[in-house]
């Protein structure tokens, strides 16, 4: 009996009483190894000594002062940090308490940009299908998640909708990457016309599609492309890196590998690490100038912005991160992973793709190799595999509705940064076992 609205409101999940390094551990006392650090969100892993010390400390100190009377140290030192790793032209911080409130706050911080500096007949926004930026209704609406927005698409704004940069089953058989990279970047130019290019606000996307897709990143050339089709309209170009940003995929902002700097920048899960709630918008200098200049006011806000515990938890994450030179360490460890889920599954009939960066990997699930159809979605394939993993011991983070929202499953990997290689020898062990049984126990065979 449970009075608590859970995710599943069939059944109560298990209760998780403990955590340390790459484990959690439950009220029955069984271990589990975080592979997919929740969802993508515990990058130090489980009781990190120094940032539970520096939470310690904060609460002694000062646990909340609202900051429309007070800022605080802490919330001023983390700003500094942030903006002093940030990509080209970042100057300012806008703190929130997650990844769907950043989104939205990057999305009204763009609108009133341009009413700023008025340009009020910028009103649309474009983004692309098979995405996802939150669940809050502004960025349910921006989002390209089908499951997610079918019930709520009557109360959602229009935004103009492009392709997927998926190239695993959007690029054709007779097209080269190049001309498969000009077709995304000439179908947004498109859609910037067809809206208006003085009638665009911005461009939202992902450099590396988490939980929808599956770790994708865009062929070479797609955000250099789109930063200049961006630059040549005055539209504005936000990069969502809630999930695979600050170090997922090997650098402390996922842009950084595609050499661009985007207008605005939306980061969340691993900032604080799961020690605390919280988001952040980065901005370009001219964005908050504009404001500053204009109205004099961000005309936006909640009661637990800046939060001390959250600002305090998410410095400290970010200072080990930092000291224990950890960008190196994903490298190294994600090229550990991705040679072993290659020697895991490359033979296996029903693995159609691995990919990823970093710690960041996604593993599609097909009936057949060559025609890459997917598996019926009354299966629910992927909830079987997740339920599976968890009684081998290790979570990992599934996803069915892949290719339209219905069809398609992919497992999704994103292990705490700390993780060592006998630990993925065991993730790759048990995430290959719980699949083997899973297909077996539906009419598959595992092996080649």
């Amino acid at each position: 009996m449970s009075h608590v609205i859970h995710r599943s409101l069939a059944k109560v999940p298990l209760v998780a009483v403990g955590g340390k390094g790459v484990q959690l551990f439950d009220k029955a006392g069984k271990a589990y190894i975080d592979a997919s650090g929740g969802a993508a969100v515990s990058c130090l892993g489980h009781a990190q000594p120094d940032v539970m010390a520096a939470m310690h400390r904060q609460i002694d100190q000062l646990a909340y002062a609202h900051t429309s009377f007070f800022t605080t140290e802490v919330q001023e030192e983390l700003a500094d940090h942030l903006v002093a790793h940030a990509p080209a032209g970042m100057t300012d911080v806008y703190f929130v308490s997650g990844g769907s409130e950043a989104v939205e706050a990057a999305l009204k911080m763009a609108r009133q940009y341009f009413v700023e500096i008025g340009q009020p007949e910028r009103t649309h926004f474009v983004a692309r299908r098979q995405s996802y930026h939150g669940n809050t209704l502004g960025a349910l609406a921006v989002g390209g998640n089908e499951w997610r927005r079918k019930q709520f698409a009557p109360i959602l704004m229009d935004v103009g909708r492009v392709a997927p940069a998926y190239e695993y089953r959007d690029r054709r058989a007779d097209e080269s990457q190049q001309a498969y990279t000009a077709r995304l970047l000439a179908e947004i130019d498109a859609k910037f016309q067809e809206l208006g290019t003085d009638k665009v606000i911005a461009f939202v996307a992902e450099p590396v599609v988490g939980a929808t897709l599956g770790a994708i990143a865009a062929p070479a050339g797609y955000w250099t492309g789109l930063r200049a089709l961006c630059d040549r309209y005055g539209i504005l170009l936000i990069a969502d890196e809630v999930m695979c940003g600050m170090g997922r995929t090997g650098s402390l902002h996922a842009v950084e590998q595609e050499g661009i700097s985007p207008d605005l920048m939306t980061i969340a899960k691993g900032l604080g690490g799961g020690y605390q709630p919280i988001g952040a918008v980065l901005a370009q200098g001219r964005i908050v100038e504009a404001m500053r200049k204009g109205s004099g006011l961000f005309q936006h806000g909640h009661t637990y912005i800046g939060h001390p515990m959250a600002a305090a938890a998410a410095l400290a994450v970010q200072k080990v991160i930092q000291r224990d030179q950890l960008m190196p360490q994903v490298l190294a460890r994600g090229a550990y992973l991705q040679k072993q889920l290659h020697a895991r599954f490359d033979t296996n009939p029903h693995v159609g793709d691995i990919r990823g960066r970093g710690l960041f990997w996604g593993v599609e699930l097909v009936q057949d190799k060559d025609s890459k159809a997917p598996f019926d979605a009354a299966l629910k394939l992927h909830a079987q595999i997740k339920a599976q993993a968890m009684a081998n011991g290790v979570l990992c983070y599934p996803m069915g509705g892949t290719i339209d929202g219905k069809h398609g499953d992919h497992i999704l990997l994103a292990p705490p940064f700390i993780i060592s290689e006998s630990e993925l020898d065991q993730v790759v062990e048990r995430l290959g076992d719980a699949i083997d049984t899973v297909l077996a126990r539906n009419g598959a065979t595992a092996a080649a």
